[in-house]
């Protein structure tokens, strides 16, 4: 058995795993430090695919392997604020091994299906490929193989992403590099996107405000004058709608009468929209509440955060783990059974809450317009802003969706037709 598991570990296949990752997670890091170039990213793309599709089981493992690794190495840095930072080595470690280990039983069922069939192998990784977008291990749909193409030449559809790995397979098969040109009709197009006046007529807070800091009640007076501040400045800009981070006011704002009486004043003279927490009947929501025509929306989280707001597991696991792991257990958040629209200047919102935007479950009956709060102090310093903003573009192309993005520790911006414009 051992001699089986140390067949893995050879320096080749490793080496072979890791350069393909690479290629396959380079243009996150691209984006990360504003190096986004669509002629890289596109070689990039398809060549990490190409030397994919047809590799051996243990490079598929170790390629599954370095990807999460470079995509979701910050995942469990929230941990830190829980007192748990020695458990971020271990659960990280055990999120590769996921990957690599769903990877590998891809290349696996590829080749059995293969040696049954006599169908050429190339065809089977392809397939399963083309439907990982579909696979989301604990509820976590955040990796998504057409995701490379995003800031390339090359669309994010499954209609061009199939034409991708048709070309890719024809020419393995033929042993015929002329076929990889069949990739010129999966080509995105260019658009250009007109001024809009719209866009002028909301203003999106960015905060800075550490989740230690964020948390303390000795700070709030001074977090909610500044608060106000960006309110009175918006309206003195003309602006018709404001909006502020996730949890802006981290407390349950529904039982603070007098905070939601200030609040309800500026709404007369400009709509808002509001991360903060909502006590509902001894169960806790992260929350959105719009003050709108002298009236108060709150609109509850539909998607929760794997593990971090909710636990994926089976209640009786996730309430055991609960219990070993924080001391006195804890109270998951509860979501909303809905997913919510709201009306802001004669237009129909969709309301998204940080990890909310990044799910295709938002998305499917094509909303025109969205806007996103979010709270990624979380995370930093990592590339998971990064990867979140990349997520958004893709799924402003894809479902044509405008989204307004208001985020605590990282700049604020809206995405349209799949372009960022920063916000100040």
């Amino acid at each position: 058995m051992f001699k089986k598991i140390f067949k893995y570990f050879t320096t080749d296949d490793i080496l072979k795993g890791l350069s393909i990752a690479i290629l396959l997670s380079s243009f996150i890091y691209f984006s990360y430090i504003n190096l986004e170039n669509k002629i890289i990213n596109t070689i990039f793309g398809l060549l990490g695919l190409y030397l994919l599709i047809g590799e051996k089981n243990k490079v598929w493992f170790w390629s599954g392997f370095f990807i999460a690794l470079l995509w979701f190495w910050w995942i469990l840095l929230s941990f830190r604020f829980y007192d748990m930072a020695w458990a971020i080595p271990i659960g990280t470690f055990m999120v590769l091994l996921v990957y690599g280990f769903i990877f590998w039983f891809f290349a696996f069922l590829s080749s059995k299906l293969s040696k049954t069939t006599n169908i050429p192998i190339s065809i089977f990784h392809a397939f399963f490929i083309f439907g990982f977008s579909y696979i989301h291990p604990f509820e976590f749909d955040w990796f998504k193989p057409e995701l490379v193409f995003v800031d390339s030449f090359i669309g994010i559809t499954k209609w061009q992403f199939a034409i991708v790995l048709s070309a890719i397979v024809l020419s393995k098969i033929s042993n015929k590099l002329i076929f990889l040109c069949l990739v010129i009709f999966a080509y995105s197009g260019s658009i250009v996107n007109q001024k809009n006046d719209e866009i002028e007529k909301i203003k999106l807070v960015t905060t800075d405000i550490s989740v230690d800091d964020k948390w303390q009640e000795a700070h709030q007076d001074t977090m909610f004058k500044i608060f106000f501040a960006q309110i009175d400045k918006a309206i003195a800009q003309k602006k018709k709608i404001v909006v502020f981070p996730e949890s802006v006011f981290p407390l349950f704002l529904n039982l603070e009468p007098k905070l939601l009486s200030m609040l309800q004043q500026k709404a007369k003279k400009i709509d808002m929209v509001v991360g903060a927490l909502y006590w509902d009947k001894h169960i806790p929501r992260n929350s959105t509440y719009v003050f709108s025509n002298n009236k108060i929306m709150v609109i509850n989280k539909a998607v929760l955060v794997p593990f971090g707001e909710a636990n994926p597991l089976p209640d009786w696991l996730g309430k055991y783990i609960n219990k070993i792991f924080f001391k006195e257990g804890v109270i998951d958040y509860v979501a909303s059974d809905k997913i919510i629209n709201y009306k802001l200047d004669g237009k129909n919102i969709r309301n998204a809450i940080c990890y909310e935007a990044t799910s295709e479950k938002l998305y499917r009956d094509g909303p025109k317009h969205m806007i996103a709060i979010s709270n990624n102090g979380w995370f930093l310093p990592s590339t998971e802003p990064t990867l979140q903003k990349l997520l958004l573009k893709y799924y402003s192309k894809k479902y044509g969706t405008t989204i307004y993005h208001s985020i605590n520790m990282s700049p604020s911006y809206i995405v349209r037709n799949g372009e960022v414009s920063y916000v100040k």
